[in-house]
């Protein structure tokens, strides 16, 4: 709550650039998902992830295969299997979800290894 207070005082110019960081990694994200074919994904506007329906049968064998099997340069992309974030069973068992809290130019590095991870896993 003391936290919460704190930001009465907060400078509204510190939102307002805080925003359009997230908006111009949010784009980075978005845009990379809509170049890898066979992705679905939705614009998101007001969190700072997005989940998105890749081109592959099972979201957790995916993203242990990311940190065990794949790598570019000696690093990988991390996602996090949706279908935990739905009530629903059987519901996102193909789609990721994915923050954008890095900088820029390491979310872009990610959403290469991304791309180039799914064809791979999609060619074994």
């Amino acid at each position: 709550m003391i936290g919460a207070t704190a930001l009465v005082d907060t400078a509204k110019e510190y939102f307002a650039e805080v925003n359009l960081e997230y908006q111009k990694r949010r784009n980075i994200v978005y845009d990379a998902l809509k170049n890898i074919p066979g992705v679905v994904c939705e614009k998101p506007m007001g969190a700072f992830y997005v989940v998105a329906k890749l081109p592959i049968d099972n979201a957790e064998d995916f993203a242990k295969w990311m940190l065990t099997d794949f790598n570019v340069n000696n690093a990988t992309t991390m996602v996090a299997p949706a279908e935990g974030f739905y009530a629903t069973p059987g519901l996102g068992k193909d789609e990721v979800r994915l923050a954008y809290i890095l900088k820029e130019e390491d979310l872009k590095v990610a959403m290469d290894i991304l791309a180039k991870g799914i064809e791979a896993y999609n060619k074994r």
